[in-house]
C-alpha cells in the first residue's frame, strides 16, 4: 500500500536562492527530504521518526547561527 505524504515545504532558514531542502512527512511518520536544485527528480532521503528525531536533536546541538 502506498505511503500517504503532505505536501512539501522548505525550511525557514531556506536561503533565498532557491539552494535549500525540503521536507514532507507521511501519514506513517515516515519523514522525506530533496534537495530543491533537483526540481524533484533527485534522490529523496527516508527517515524513521527516531532517525529524525534524533537528526533534529543533533543539529540542534551543534548549529550555531550568527
Amino acid at each position: 500500500m502506498p505511503v500517504h505524504h503532505t505536501s512539501w515545504r522548505k525550511s525557514r532558514h531556506s536561503d533565498p536562492n532557491g539552494e535549500c531542502l525540503e521536507v514532507r512527512r507521511a501519514a506513517d511518520g515516515t519523514v522525506s527530504v530533496r534537495d530543491t536544485k533537483q526540481h524533484g527528480h533527485g534522490p529523496i532521503l527516508e527517515f524513521t521518526q527516531a532517525e529524525w528525531k534524533a537528526f533534529l536533536g543533533y543539529i540542534r546541538n551543534h548549529t550555531h547561527y550568527d
